[in-house]
């Protein structure tokens, strides 16, 4: 039995079960999925500042998976929100939404765009494409400009389907990667309206974290991702001290 904890790093509960639904949906009939929201946290990620506050949250989730023998993560949120510190804390493997995602477009096409909420969120997706190597392949990022607590309206639906396929005609793409963990459930319907592959990080990542853990490969501890040295924490972070 493989057991992959999905964090959607902000507080909204009603979107972490959606979320855990959608990577439910996907997962093997061998694997435990347990979706969770941090404790302390914003109630959505839309900017920079949300994405940092979110953080300490979210790699609770970590050390507390790492307690309780969890195999696997994902990070759900597009913004890949501490990815990296993740995976010092983890020994398993730490799968951020959009990394994911971008790989899983690579491999059904040459070029991709992506289809995110706010406009201020556009610049952040772009940083990590060229991350991750898929600048070149990254045709476009299109806002809908609707924030990430307003997704699960039928309006809002609409705009997203009618976006992803103005942005797969103006850019030219093979595909469109989903650019929020709230549209994790918009998949399947933009494909058949769009008529091109559309990617669901959740999915993809729920997959990806799944084969790693079943290869037996996990996250190396050479290096930059080995555990952080013993430090003191003060204040509000005292009780993340290692």
């Amino acid at each position: 039995m493989t057991h992959l904890k999905v964090i959607n790093p902000n507080t909204a509960l009603a979107m972490t079960e959606s979320i855990g639904r959608c990577a439910r949906a996907v997962a093997s009939s061998t694997t435990t999925i347990t979706a969770v929201s941090p404790a302390m946290g914003p109630e959505s990620i839309e900017s920079h500042y949300d994405e940092a506050l979110a953080v300490p949250g979210l790699l609770a989730e970590v050390a507390a998976g790492e307690r309780e023998g969890v195999d696997g993560y994902v990070i759900a949120c597009f913004g890949d929100p501490g990815l990296d510190a993740a995976r010092e804390l983890a020994a398993g493997p730490v799968i951020g939404i959009a990394e994911a995602a971008m790989h899983a477009a690579t491999l059904v096409g040459r070029s991709f765009s992506v289809v995110t909420t706010l406009s201020r969120t556009v610049g952040r997706a772009w940083d990590l494409a060229h991350r991750y190597g898929f600048a070149a392949a990254c045709r476009g990022v299109h806002a809908c400009d609707i924030p990430v607590l307003d997704l699960d309206d039928p309006a809002a639906r609409k705009v997203v389907m009618d976006l992803c396929a103005i942005a797969v005609e103006r850019d030219g793409s093979d595909s469109v990667v989903l650019g929020c963990a709230g549209m994790a459930d918009f998949a399947a319907e933009v494909s058949r309206e769009t008529g091109v592959p559309v990617i669901d990080g959740v999915a993809v990542a729920t997959k990806l974290a799944e084969s790693l853990v079943s290869l037996g490969l996990r996250t190396s501890k050479r290096g930059e991702y080995a555990r952080p040295g013993p430090k003191r924490y003060s204040g509000l972070l005292r009780e993340f001290t290692t």
